[in-house]
């Protein structure tokens, strides 16, 4: 690697403030209280018959105050007479195994203790139907074999395709429920249709097994529940384009349209599902998505301790560090690229020494006209974008938005 820092050894790296960006973001005071108003105002409990079994499916995306959520649904179960137990929907996360997935919600806080109920993983599935193209719809047998069976998901915008219905609860019908078979079937001929097909497995699902509601989450700019809202299988068709596009209008970003490098602290499956959210970064593995800030460079510098291996977005990175890859784990990562059939995540980009070198070389490539004048974003990671760190160059455009606020003198960027 000698003659790499050779050549980068002049790189100059700019000097950063801390600024503070501003949302509007709106929040729910007591959480519990909101699931337990919305459960009861709804009248989705009348559907819960005295001694039913009740399958409640839970994800793998870590959802705010997620534990809440799940347990105050299952109190509510039990007091209209129900048995609740907790099954996993994540498609083919957690390995593709029942107790992986298992472990991705202790992970979550989604134990049998935290939640009141029991944990039932599975990656048996059952078909029932198929869509008139043959694609087949699969469904959890734990889930398909109880007497009823509740959805609990956060909406919000994909990060691969676009459609009236994107990340929410027809998604994690068709998906989730559907384990790693449905997972795959669901994306057999890529994102391209998945707006049209998500719907349309979702609805055979809906006519097909018990599911009677499902409880939606809407988070704000800051990863804190906005709005919380139960809705009646019969209505989730038409209830679900409206609050995703309420969650789009919730939706964080950055607040500058283009710069030369973004630096991420971190990368993970317990951030988003990409690994870092393209709709922040403006990285989209596929063709049929868009949106966020023209970048010339990712930087990666290394993987959350939560993703535990799975580097699923890696390769959506300009440049990372060789301590980032020394932690993949590869078959978590591939097995997610084998069953969405977009294997550009799990890429690998280039790999530098350290942290500074892999800064420099996105610096050096990002083809800026004077590399001392770089406009540089630094983010922990794409959850936590409400403090970021901005280059020197970027000041004067920052004092000009009225939802940047500068909270740090300039300092070094510490990195190694």
């Amino acid at each position: 690697m000698d003659i790499i820092k050779e050549i980068l050894k002049d790189i100059p790296i700019p000097r950063m403030v801390k600024v503070r960006q501003n949302f509007h973001a709106p929040q729910l005071e007591d959480v519990a209280d909101a699931v337990r108003k919305t459960l009861n105002e709804t009248n989705v409990m009348a559907k819960i018959s005295e001694g039913d079994s009740v399958a409640v499916a839970v994800g793998s995306r870590g959802l705010a105050d997620l534990p809440v959520l799940v347990r105050e649904t299952v109190r509510e179960i039990k007091r209209a007479g129900g048995h609740p137990f907790i099954v996993p929907a994540m498609g083919s996360h957690g390995g593709a195994t029942a107790e992986g997935q298992t472990d991705v919600l202790h992970q979550l806080g989604v134990t049998e203790g935290a939640v009141e109920a029991p944990i039932k993983s599975s990656m048996e599935v059952v078909k029932i139907g198929e869509l008139p193209n043959g694609l087949p719809v699969y469904i959890d047998r734990n889930a398909n074999e109880a007497d009823k069976i509740v959805v609990i998901n956060r909406i919000k915008p994909h990060t691969a395709f676009r459609g009236p219905v994107e990340s929410g609860l027809m998604k994690m019908i068709t998906i989730g429920l559907g384990k790693q078979k449905g997972a795959e079937a669901a994306h057999a001929f890529s994102f391209k249709y998945m707006a049209e097909h998500v719907p349309e497995m979702a609805k055979i699902s809906l006519s097909k097994a018990p599911i009677i509601f499902g409880l939606a989450s809407l988070e704000n700019a800051y990863d804190k529940i906005a709005k919380i809202i139960a809705v009646p299988a019969e209505d989730l068709e038409t209830a679900e384009p409206e609050l995703l596009m309420e969650a789009k209008s919730l939706m964080p970003k950055i607040h500058f349209d283009e710069f030369d490098v973004l630096i991420v602290d971190e990368l993970g499956k317990d951030i988003s599902g990409d690994g870092m959210d393209p709709n922040i970064t403006g990285n989209f593995a596929t063709p049929y998505a868009a949106g966020g800030p023209d970048i010339k460079r990712t930087v990666v510098l290394g993987l959350t301790e939560k993703t535990h291996g799975n580097a699923n977005g890696i390769g959506m990175a300009d440049m990372t560090t060789k301590a980032a890859v020394d932690e993949i784990i590869w078959e978590k990562g591939y097995a997610n690229a084998l069953t969405s059939t977009v294997i550009e995540v799990i890429k690998l980009p280039m790999v530098l020494e350290t942290k500074e070198l892999a800064v420099k070389a996105a610096i050096k490539t990002c083809n800026a006209f004077d590399l001392n004048k770089v406009k540089a974003v630094r983010i922990k990671n794409t959850l936590d974008i409400g403090e970021i760190w901005i280059s020197e160059s970027l000041i004067e455009e920052a004092k000009q938005n009225s939802n940047l606020e500068i909270i740090s003198d300039l300092q070094e960027l510490v990195l190694d």
